[in-house]
This record gives structure tokens, C-alpha cells and sequence, in this order.
């Protein structure tokens, strides 16, 4: 830290940042559009201009663009100088030369920041009266809608998707004296992370084409804190509703989680919650009753039943899994998750727990200098790491930028100097990633070939890991190679998972990381997990799920948010409803496993509902409904809640007393009791309008807002307009700072954490216990007329409830099962051909893909995707043609 004057002040700043990061991390109003926090400084838009001057002295000085700037100590700059604003008018003067008059009918409209920064500069009056240039607009996909005639040319899109994100098919087009920013073609954007192109924007060229087809006003949502429920990661959101309606979601700043940046599958799959398959009345035995009926069916069948037998969920709550725990006990709460994939997640999460490395966050991902990747295809299944994976790449170049005295910030100087050096990124995968461009060295194998590659490295790191017998000499330099980069790493990250439900593909990512750390360094470890609860759920200490099968007999069976059919064999699912004397279902989504309900009780979804999940890092997060339910619909926990609880907090606290390993989860957010100043949280902006006349063809009288027992959060906009602790703040907003954006006004520093701290708290840390796994698997021996079949995980489909969304569903692809061009050879087969497999004693019919990365011996079908979706995978299977 330094000390700079600003305008005649002396204020402390960061000397390792520019005067633009400076100024704003101090509170003060400073335009700008090509800078991003995230992305650094290019200076394209010039908008940023200050005045600097030598010394105290010096009274003519000359005009810096602050973000190209470095904050030294001493630094004398004037934001007020009259040459420094007028300079700054005229830029924006610049820019709305051809920008359209269109600010009233603009999706961006209200939430602009080129509204804010026009406003900022004191720019009102347009003088030229000349034609305005135009551009033919693209179609993007179904997640994001382009009007090029908004463009200001600050170059953040292609910067973000290029650059940032690794994407190709969006560029900048010149010739002569005009740029577009596109596709060479109309057709989707590639990359899965486009989306975030709607709020890099900082005008309305990118906007979110889902929002516009129920279209509201940003100071008219309704809008809460939450949790992205699509993959184990835990991103932070900020849902919005109207009307009933879930409108949009985007990204909540959280440092150590998701920082700037979403992935599309969390932003747009959240139109489940739209679903007409949404089930909203209580039914009995096919008939609708009401929600009291309902309640007083559940209290009969529950005491006159001989058993109860409840079935819990990784898509639901903490809280809701926790009151079906209690209700029907301990010995008889089942893991409602396929065999392989509950005992990959169990030795997931007991790994994580005495592992003594650092369980990674996104962040440390990010901050990594070297990358290890077994068996993990992180970028269909936790695609947010996907995007830090591929900054912790660019750590090499950081290094040779600081040599050069080079600030980091300073973004295009410090690519120019890195070129194609990257920092190593090692994976292993059994088939093609998003992530092979960046990788150092790949390694393609099937998941118990990666495992001893794993345990091999582990034992080259620190010779107290289990030795590997049987290695080939190719695996064993390989595992040599990458044994010694890993050691020379200051920071290195090792990751796995459980797509692929090999245990010892866990165990030995495990052992990569304890050899590290027993080398002296300083390793993180992260296992993920394919859905938002699995590592809760398994904290709960389940059952085994095949022994819910034996136990059903003549029990009432309670099914939470599960489709018992996309998890196991149709007929073991028929079997187990057939030998239950009834069976009771809560889910909000109609499917198979509702369809045999006698009992179906509507469920909220995570937008009606409040609750906490744990992600795969071990972070439990509180999310928070941003509408009441409707009358007959409620959460899960309530249902089934212990008729002393009255609030979440009563919930909370019994879990709290009773599992202590999920303790600490009291304190992800503050309790219901929270006021500022005596009052709540608002919802809704100070800005919201038509409160009244939402309700005017029901009656002119305005009716009581709706009360929420459960949070600190009010409905209204009425409460406290301060910064809440971070967990309940429900969007960010400050004067003059209508844009996304304005969550410079709500951090310590830009880009660093929330003031107070970031949400959640972490229940795994180092352990100073465990030992090495020693389970090594032989190696993968392919069959002759049999092959392994692996499911292959896809962003958009195999995750169940963003499938529902219509963007997620026109971009998931057609069932298939996929293998080399050797296997298909071998099978006298040609891409397309309709193949058949049998996995237990059921026939399926999938189109053949050649996939010329997968090892022989190896197939894969998607997951999630396919009639099969219910089959124990992997397994080995015929492969013929179809006839």
C-alpha cells in the first residue's frame, strides 16, 4: 500500500494496481468501459481520463487514462479538473454519435452502463444531426441476443470470450473505419460460457434473449440471493422474479466461488421453474386435493403405516433431507443416488476429509501454478472450474511479465510477453475435453488406467505412497515427468471426481495431493461432485441405496425431489414401488417416480423455497426464495417437518444438535432475528413501481405484503438500503451505479472480497489424520467381444432440472454411444449406424458416433441422455449392429 492524492487527498492504495482500480476501490466515481476487474487494462475507450501532476507544485500537469496508470506512491491525479472532464464529455460525446436513441425499448434499458457513465459525465444533449451508422444483428443461440448498432467498440467481448474464456467462433471484424463484433455466420456461440457476455456488455449489444421472452424492467424484479442448484460447485446467483415469474438469474460476486462469471447452464437452466410440468396441486391416488388434505393424508398413511422408508435426494436441501432423516430415522433414511456413483461420492467426501491439503475453491483453482486432472471432464461437469483451469494457465505468464516489471494489469503487454507459455495443465480423460487445447500433456485412458497413472505419480512425489506394480515403461515416464513438474510447483491443484464412478481414480487424485503436502508444498485438492447436494447428502450418513430395495417391503416409502428412474433399472424401480404398501412422493417436476405416487405433494423449487447446500469444496451456502409459493405448494422440509418446528431456523438448529459434522452450517447466513437499524433486508430496489396495479384486477385496495418467516429478508422494498452481511445481500445497486458493475460499491477492494467477508462456511479443512489408499486396480484389459461403457457427461442435459429449460434442451445432444474408429472397424460399423447394447437384461437402440480419443476397449454413452439413463454404469456390454 501507498499513499496517492486524489484531487488534494491523501488516500491509501494498492501501488501494485493502476489509479482507475485505485479510484474505485476508494469509493469514488470514476467512467469507464474497456476495464474489467477481471480482465485488466487495455485502455481502447479513453473514458477513464484524469489530470497527473509531477509534485505538489506542479499546476498544469497532463491528461493520464487512470487505467493504464500505475498507482505509485505519491501520485498526485485530479478526477475534478475542469480539462479532465471536459475531456471525458467528449469521449462519450464520441461514442453516441452513432449509438441508437433507444434507451426506452432497450433490453439493457435501467441497468446500463453506458447510461450510467453518460449520466456520470454530464453528457445530455446530442448536437450531430448526421445519419448514424447501422449493422445487421446475428443470431447467437437461444441464450444471447445481438443488436451491433448499441456498440461503443471497447473490445470486452472478444477480450472476455477469446482471451478469458478460450473461446473462437465470436472476433472482431475491421475494415477501414468500422469494427463489428460477431461470428463470421450467424449460427450458436460455441463456448459454454457465453452467456457472460450479457454482462460484460456494458452497453445492449449482448442481452439475454431467454429475459425477452418475458420481459421486465430490471427496477421491477423482485429479487434474492441464491445458489446456482446445477452442479456441485456453488456458484452465488441473484435470482429475479415478476409476477410469478422467475425472470433471470446472474452472477453474485463471491471471491473464493464464482467471482465474475457464471457458466451458461447456471444461468439459463433455471426456466424449470416456468415448466409447465411444474406440479402445483396435491393429488390423491390421480385425484387433486387441497394442500390440508394433503397434510392430513401424509399424518394417516405416515402413522398407520407398519415401516416408513425415506429415499433423499442430492438436488434437495440440507434441511429437507434432514426432516425426512428424522422422520423416519436414521437406519431407515436410504441415499436415493445409483450404487457407483453413492460410493464414489462417499470416498469423495472421506477423502476430502482427511486429506492434509487445502480443499481447493475456485480461487485457489485460479491461483494454481500447476494443474493435475485424473479422470475428470470438469468442463461438462463443474464447467465454472473449467474457466478458472484456464487462468491458472496463465500463471507462467504472470511470472514472466513480474520479471519484466511488467504490472499485471496491464492485460495485452503480458500476453504479448507470454505468448503461447503456459503454466502446466496435465489430464487425464478417458475421452475429448473442453480443456485439451490448454494442456500441457494428455493422457487418454480408460478410468482404472488414470487411477494407477495417478497412484504412480503419487509414489514417484514421496515414496511412502503405495508403489505400482505392473507399469508399463510409457506410464511410468509419463508419471516420472509429471512427478517432477508437480514438485517444483509453488501452488499445485490436483482434481478428480465422480462422473466417473471409479473409486480408485478418487483415491489416487487423494494420494497425489497427501504425497505433495508430505513434500513440503503447499497442494489443494478438489474432488467435485456432479449435482448441487451430493456432498450434504453423504454427510448425513444415508444408507446404501441397493439396500432400500430389500427394506421397501410393505413400508411406506417417502421419495424426495428424486426420479428414482433416472437412477436405476426400470424393473428394480417397478419392483420397489410394486412391494411398498404405499408411497408417498415430494418433487415439483412431473416424472416417472411421480407418476406412482398414491400420495404426490407439490414441492417448491429452490426460487419459492430457503435452504442450504454444500458444495464440493465443503461450503455450505444458504439460498433464499425470491417468491412466496403459491398456497398449495411447499418446501419439502415443511411437509415432513417435526410439527415443533415453526421456522428454518428451528430446522437449522435440531440439524445442528443432531448431526455435529454439519454444525456449522447455523451460521452460512444470519438467523430470521437479523435486523439493521430494526429493519429487514429489501427484496426489491428502491426503484420498483407498479406495486398497486400488480393487484388492481383483483382489487384498488393495496394488499399486505406476503411475510417471510424464515429470513431477514422483507418483500417489499422497504427496509434497510445498507450493505447487509454478504449472504443476504440480494442484488447490488448504489447511485448512480444501475449496472451489474456496481459491486465495486460493495467490495474491501475491486475485486476482492465483499465487505464482511464472502457467503458461506467451509465445513472441511486440512487434516493432520488419514493415511495413503492402497486399493490399485489392475490394468484395464479390453475385451473381445465386450466393451467397458462409461457415461460421458454433457453441460447441457445430463443435469436433470436445467434440461427442462428450452435453451438448455435445443442445445443437449441426441442420444448416442460412442466409440473409436477401431472398435467401430472391428464391428463392421460407419458413423450413424444404429447399434444395440444390453445392461441389465434391457435392450437399447443408440445411433453410432466415432470418437477417435476413446481408448479401445472403451464406449460411452451420455448421461442422462439416453432410454439407458437408469443402468449401473460402467459396465460391460455387447456391442452389435442393430437389426
Amino acid at each position: 500500500m501507498g499513499t496517492i492524492y486524489i484531487d488534494g487527498e491523501a488516500r491509501e492504495a494498492n501501488d501494485k494496481q493502476n489509479l482507475l482500480h485505485a479510484c474505485l476501490s476508494l469509493g469514488l466515481d470514476l467512467p469507464y468501459f474497456c476495464w474489467h476487474p477481471a480482465m485488466g487494462s487495455v485502455g481502447a475507450c479513453r473514458q477513464c481520463a484524469v489530470k497527473q501532476f509531477k509534485d505538489e507544485n506542479d499546476t498544469r500537469g497532463k491528461l493520464v487514462m487512470a487505467c493504464m496508470t500505475p498507482a505509485t506512491p505519491n501520485a498526485r491525479i485530479s478526477i475534478r479538473d475542469p480539462e479532465a472532464v471536459a475531456f471525458r464529455a467528449a469521449i462519450i460525446e464520441g461514442m453516441m454519435l452513432n449509438h441508437p436513441h433507444d434507451c426506452p425499448v432497450c433490453d439493457e434499458g435501467g441497468e446500463c452502463h453506458l447510461q450510467d457513465m453518460t449520466v456520470m459525465t454530464g453528457h445530455d444533449y446530442r448536437r450531430t444531426r448526421f445519419p448514424k451508422r447501422t449493422f445487421h444483428d446475428q443470431y447467437l443461440g437461444p441464450f444471447v441476443y445481438h443488436q451491433m448498432n448499441r456498440c461503443i467498440q471497447c473490445y470486452r467481448c472478444v477480450r472476455f470470450y477469446r482471451n478469458y474464456a478460450g473461446g473462437h467462433d465470436l472476433n472482431s471484424f475491421d475494415i477501414r473505419n468500422t469494427v463489428f463484433f460477431g461470428r463470421e455466420k450467424d449460427g450458436v456461440l460455441e463456448s459454454e460460457f457465453a452467456g457472460n457476455l450479457v454482462e460484460v456488455c456494458p452497453t445492449g449489444v449482448f442481452t439475454d434473449r431467454t429475459l425477452r421472452q418475458h420481459y421486465t424492467r430490471k427496477w421491477d424484479l423482485r429479487m434474492a440471493p441464491s445458489i446456482c442448484g446445477h452442479c456441485s460447485l456453488g456458484c452465488n446467483i441473484t435470482m429475479g422474479e415478476r409476477y410469478g415469474v422467475l425472470r433471470r438469474v446472474v452472477n453474485r460476486f463471491n471471491s473464493e466461488v464464482n467471482g465474475y462469471f457464471l457458466c451458461d447452464r447456471g444461468r439459463y437452466g433455471y426456466e424449470y421453474v416456468n415448466s409447465k410440468e411444474r406440479i402445483r396441486d396435491a393429488m390423491l391416488d390421480g385425484k387433486r386435493i387441497s394442500g390440508d388434505e394433503a397434510e392430513q393424508q401424509l399424518q394417516t398413511m405416515i402413522s398407520g403405516g407398519k415401516r416408513l422408508i425415506g429415499i433423499g435426494s442430492p438436488r434437495a436441501s440440507l434441511e429437507s433431507n434432514f426432516a425426512l432423516q428424522r422422520l423416519v430415522g436414521k437406519e431407515n433414511f436410504f441415499a436415493g443416488v445409483a450404487l457407483g456413483e453413492w460410493e464414489a461420492l462417499t470416498a469423495a467426501v472421506d477423502a476430502l476429509r482427511t486429506t492434509p491439503a487445502r480443499i481447493a475453491s475456485l480461487h485457489d483453482v485460479e491461483e494454481s501454478d500447476t494443474v493435475l486432472i485424473l479422470g475428470e471432464d470438469v468442463s461438462n461437469s463443474a464447467p465454472r472450474m473449467a474457466l478458472s483451469l484456464r487462468q491458472a494457465t496463465r500463471q507462467q505468464s504472470f511470472e514472466a511479465a513480474a520479471k519484466l516489471r511488467i504490472p499485471l494489469w496491464m492485460d495485452d503487454a503480458v500476453r504479448e510477453v507470454a505468448q503461447d507459455q503456459r503454466s502446466p495443465l496435465f489430464l487425464a480423460a478417458t475421452g475429448a475435453t473442453r480443456l485439451d487445447d490448454i494442456a500441457a500433456k494428455l493422457y487418454r485412458a480408460a478410468p482404472d488406467d488414470i487411477a494407477r497413472l495417478g497412484f504412480a505419480i503419487a509414489h514417484e512425489i514421496h515414496s511412502s505412497a503405495p508403489e505400482v506394480p505392473g507399469l508399463s515403461n510409457e506410464i511410468l515416464e509419463a508419471a516420472r515427468t509429471i512427478a517432477v513438474v508437480l514438485k517444483s510447483a509453488k501452488h499445485p491443484v490436483v482434481i478428480s471426481g465422480t462422473s466417473s464412478r471409479s473409486i480408485p481414480l478418487i483415491q489416487a487424485a487423494a494420494n497425489v495431493a497427501r504425497a505433495l503436502c508430505d513434500s513440503g508444498l503447499r497442494a489443494s485438492l478438489s474432488l467435485v461432485a456432479p449435482e448441487c447436494n451430493g456432498v450434504g447428502l453423504a454427510l448425513m450418513g444415508a444408507r446404501p441405496p441397493q439396500e432400500m430395495f430389500d427394506s421397501a417391503k410393505d413400508a411406506t416409502v417417502i421419495v424426495l425431489e428424486n426420479d428414482l428412474y433416472r437412477r436405476f433399472l426400470r424393473s428394480a424401480v417397478d419392483d420397489l414401488f410394486g412391494s411398498a404398501e404405499r408411497t408417498i412422493v415430494l418433487d415439483h417436476l412431473a416424472n416417472e417416480t411421480t407418476a406412482r405416487a398414491n400420495l404426490l405433494l407439490p414441492a417448491t423449487t429452490i426460487a419459492e423455497s430457503d435452504g442450504t447446500l454444500v458444495s464440493s469444496e465443503g461450503r455450505a451456502q444458504r439460498f433464499f426464495q425470491i417468491f412466496p409459493p403459491q398456497p398449495e405448494l411447499r418446501e419439502s422440509w415443511r411437509w415432513l417437518r417435526d410439527h415443533a418446528w415453526t421456522s428454518l431456523d428451528d430446522v437449522l438448529k435440531a440439524m445442528a444438535d443432531e448431526a455435529l459434522q454439519l454444525a456449522p452450517v447455523i451460521k452460512a447466513a444470519p438467523q430470521e432475528s437479523f435486523r439493521i437499524a430494526g429493519a429487514k433486508v429489501p427484496r426489491e430496489p428502491h426503484r420498483y413501481s407498479g406495486r398497486t396495479a400488480k393487484t388492481a384486477n383483483i382489487s384498488v385496495v393495496e394488499p399486505k405484503p406476503p411475510a417471510d418467516p424464515d429470513s431477514a429478508l422483507s418483500y417489499t422494498m422497504e427496509g434497510a438500503h445498507v450493505q447487509p452481511p454478504a449472504a443476504l445481500q440480494p442484488f447490488f445497486w448504489s447511485p448512480g451505479w444501475n449496472s451489474i458493475q456496481a459491486v465495486n460499491k460493495f467490495q474491501s477492494e475491486i475485486g476482492d472480497a465483499l465487505r464482511g467477508g464472502d457467503p458461506g462456511v467451509r465445513l472441511f479443512e486440512s487434516s493432520s489424520g488419514g493415511s495413503y489408499f492402497n486399493a490399485i486396480p489392475a490394468p484395464f484389459t479390453p475385451r473381445k467381444s465386450e466393451w467397458l461403457l462409461v457415461p460421458a457427461q454433457h453441460i447441457f442435459g445430463s443435469e436433470e432440472l436445467s434440461s427442462h429449460a428450452p435453451g438448455i434442451a435445443e442445445l443437449a445432444p441426441d442420444p448416442y454411444l460412442a466409440m473409436n474408429a477401431a472398435g467401430a472397424a472391428k464391428l463392421q460399423l460407419e458413423a450413424s449406424s444404429e447399434v444395440e447394447i444390453n445392461l441389465g437384461g434391457t435392450a437399447y437402440r443408440l445411433p453410432l458416433q466415432i470418437a477417435p480419443e476413446l481408448p479401445d476397449g472403451v464406449a460411452a454413452i451420455p448421461d442422462g441422455l439416453t432410454p439407458a439413463r437408469g443402468a449401473e454404469l460402467p459396465a460391460w456390454t455387447a456391442i452389435r449392429r442393430a437389426q
